[in-house]
């Protein structure tokens, strides 16, 4: 399309000429993407998922992204990260703050707003009440089922997405109409229980699959289009050629502490508080699962000894992550972080290794 064609009898000016291509698209059309360019987006967690997520809503038009991520780039994510470079794995860049420089570049009318901090209990509401959609791009469910408090509190819809190995996974839920996150897992899984692309790996095609269904779903909810979304929960398992749509609209749970009693739990209580602490002095962290894990000392040994150094007895398992950082493990799941008493990095070294 050039700047002398016409959408819905309108001439097409600067700014729409970079849409011009989505505006053709009848569904979205020259209104759709005026509401596009209304609307607020959060996104939560800037890995595989995030930088997917937020390329698409940049490039999309979203007038407002917010980025929230709490982790610095690293060599290895670069396989699957797509907004990062070398550069910014050497300079330890956040990943929020190398996002929105990426970003900014692709297209500087959209407002972008890095975040890099942890989203927690003490935060969440601050970060997320005034959008109008929040993504998923998180590889805990603690931080899910708090963003699940904050949607369900607030009226906001979230897009849930997860990918590991080949596989992924991805869900729309809109309060007061769908089943919300906690109508369908009662509680965060077992610390151990839940694989992560650190110990199970991942393929970059799955993080691209789940990310475009998420996004979207995201453009038709922001302009409105809900008759065109898709309500089941969607599985994939790209390597083995696997697809599935699960109904979830009988999963609505009356007694769902989130949605039906309005409790919320992971955004009103202290649970992380509780159970992740600096250890004054020793410069180590302690992280005690909410849920005990099940896995044995020797299920923990043969899970992380392809990964690095691992000594072990039978009181505990101790993992050497880097040099100058070690994982102590005990039954149960507990876990001590030598080698530092930052809490933001001990979360981010337990979500790659232990899983939540």
């Amino acid at each position: 399309m050039n700047s002398h064609s016409h959408v819905d009898n309108q001439p097409i000016d600067h700014v729409d000429a970079r849409y011009s291509r989505q505006i053709l698209f009848s569904p979205i059309g020259a209104e759709g993407q005026r509401k596009l360019g209304e609307s607020r987006v959060a996104i939560v967690g800037m890995g595989a998922l995030g930088t997917v997520l937020a390329n698409h809503m940049v490039r999309a038009g979203i007038g407002y992204v917010r980025l929230i991520d709490r982790d610095f780039v690293d060599t290895s994510n670069l396989q699957r990260q797509m907004l990062y470079d070398e550069e910014d794995a050497n300079t330890t860049t956040p990943k929020a703050i190398a996002a929105a420089r990426r970003l900014q570049l692709v297209n500087s009318l959209v407002a972008i707003e890095p975040h890099v901090t942890d989203l927690n209990s003490t935060n969440a509401e601050d970060l997320l009440s005034d959008v109008d959609l929040i993504l998923d791009g998180t590889d805990n469910f603690s931080v899910r089922f708090l963003i699940n408090d904050v949607s369900m509190k607030l009226g906001i819809p979230w897009i849930y997405g997860g990918a590991v190995a080949s596989r992924g996974v991805s869900l729309t839920i809109i309060p007061g109409q769908t089943p919300c996150l906690r109508c369908l897992f009662t509680q965060a899984p077992a610390a151990g229980t839940a694989e992560t692309c650190d110990t199970a790996g991942v393929i970059g095609g799955i993080i691209h699959v789940v990310a475009s269904f998420q996004s979207t779903e995201a453009l038709k909810l922001l302009i409105g289009a809900k008759e065109q979304l898709n309500l089941k929960m969607q599985q994939w398992d790209l390597w083995f050629n696997q697809h599935s749509a699960i109904r979830v609209d009988g999963a609505l749970k009356p007694d769902c502490p989130a949605c039906a009693k309005k409790q919320y739990e992971y955004l009103e209580a202290h649970l992380e508080n509780d159970t992740i602490q600096s250890l004054c002095g020793r410069n180590s962290v302690q992280i005690q699962p909410i849920v005990p894990s099940t896995k044995s000392l020797d299920d923990w040994e043969e899970r992380l000894k392809p990964l690095g150094p691992v000594e072990k007895n039978r009181f505990l398992l101790k993992f050497q992550a880097a040099p100058d950082l070690h994982m102590v493990i005990f039954p149960g799941g507990r876990v001590l972080i030598q080698g530092t008493d930052d809490l933001i990095q001990a979360k981010s070294l337990y979500s790659r290794y232990i899983g939540m």
